[in-house]
């Protein structure tokens, strides 16, 4: 019996007391197994609807497992076939220098010394942060301390799908945000909303006042982490490049690439967005995507004889690459305790109300 054909067998078995969860970005030989394939946003959701499942299955990355298990029910339990596939770019924001920069904004905001600030920051509820005039907004591509944090201080998780919509939801309050940990998704989105270059601000945790100083943070509207996914680093050549080689060519990619190429590309979206945008696109054309190489390399399979699809260039996520269907029929056989992704209950309920408030923005 084939790896794949045993992975069925085991499935057929657990019924519907076994959920599989897979991120486009995964090898087909892994998605071939998965119940439900999607995004971050759709991944989270269905995961959280997915009430019968005893054992839900992540074939993705940690961070996505994490908030599947911080949305479970009590009775689940939420699995990877490799525990070690991690996300660069949530590494980028670890707690303690999230907390640090947070004390320093509400320090601007408030008019207190900087490193003086903890009665106002460190332990802060979510009326003294409003009353500052800022709300932590994290993308789902972060630690769940990160999650936590955000949700305890009144702010929302957002996905590249839904980013826009979370913005709208701060901004419309009248409060500034201060977005983690991605730059260029950030970036990006403030421009979509239509705010000017200079309202928005990056701040470098890894410098004094960010590298932006007191006035960059008191000016900016939106205040963007200096984080950065490795699949997305598409720069402006990539772009011109492209134009000479396929003229004629739409090209699409995705928000996390860099603000100076997204704005040279026709199109930007979530992974979600950029599937739609290629199923809409007139038979005979040609469709340029910057995004993760197993999708685009799919998409061009799935449209063969329809569209010409070709990557911006070859990008691949070597975490995705980690869960591999031999991985899968392994955890399905033994089931080891050290592949549940467990979040302490203590981070749970506060990233769950991060998660819930994206959740809920319609």
């Amino acid at each position: 019996m084939t790896t794949s054909e045993s992975i069925e067998v085991l499935r057929k078995q657990w019924g519907k007391k076994l959920f599989i969860l897979g991120h486009y970005y995964q090898q087909d030989e892994v998605l071939r197994h998965a119940d439900v394939t999607g995004d971050s946003l759709e991944l989270s959701r269905r995961a959280a609807a997915a009430r019968e499942a005893e054992r839900i299955v992540f074939c993705g990355v940690h961070f996505m497992a994490e908030s599947a298990d911080i949305l479970r029910s009590p009775h689940q339990a939420i699995y990877m076939p490799d525990i070690h596939a991690g996300c660069p770019m949530a590494d980028m924001a670890p707690l303690r220098e999230v907390q640090q920069v947070w004390k320093d904004i509400q320090a601007v905001a408030t008019g207190l010394p900087a490193r003086s600030a903890t009665s106002v920051a460190g332990g802060s509820s979510p009326e003294r942060s409003a009353q500052a005039g800022w709300i932590p907004v994290v993308y789902v591509n972060s630690s769940a301390a990160v999650k936590a944090f955000c949700g305890e201080h009144g702010g929302s998780t957002c996905t590249s799908s839904n980013a826009a919509k979370v913005f709208q939801w701060v901004l419309g309050q009248g409060k500034r945000i201060l977005f983690i940990p991605d730059e260029h998704l950030g970036a990006n989105t403030a421009h979509e909303l239509g705010l000017p270059d200079e309202a928005v601000s990056v701040y470098d945790p890894g410098k004094k006042w960010g590298e932006v100083g007191v006035d960059g943070i008191a000016r900016a509207r939106v205040l963007v982490w200096k984080g950065y996914c490795h699949v997305h680093t598409f720069a402006v050549d990539d772009i011109t490049s492209a134009r000479r080689r396929y003229p004629g060519a739409k090209i699409i990619v995705h928000p996390e690439t860099p603000a100076a190429a997204t704005r040279l590309a026709d199109a930007h979206g979530s992974t979600s967005q950029i599937i739609k945008y290629v199923e809409s696109a007139p038979v005979g054309s040609t469709v340029v995507i910057g995004t993760e190489f197993h999708l685009v390399d799919r998409l061009a399979r799935q449209h063969r004889g329809r569209l010409t699809i070709v990557p911006l260039r070859q990008s691949v996520c070597r975490n995705m690459i980690l869960t591999t269907e031999a991985k899968l029929l392994a955890l399905l056989e033994q089931w080891p305790e050290e592949q549940i992704v467990r979040v302490p209950e203590p981070l749970r309920v506060n990233a769950r109300k991060a998660l819930a408030r994206m959740l809920e923005v319609k």
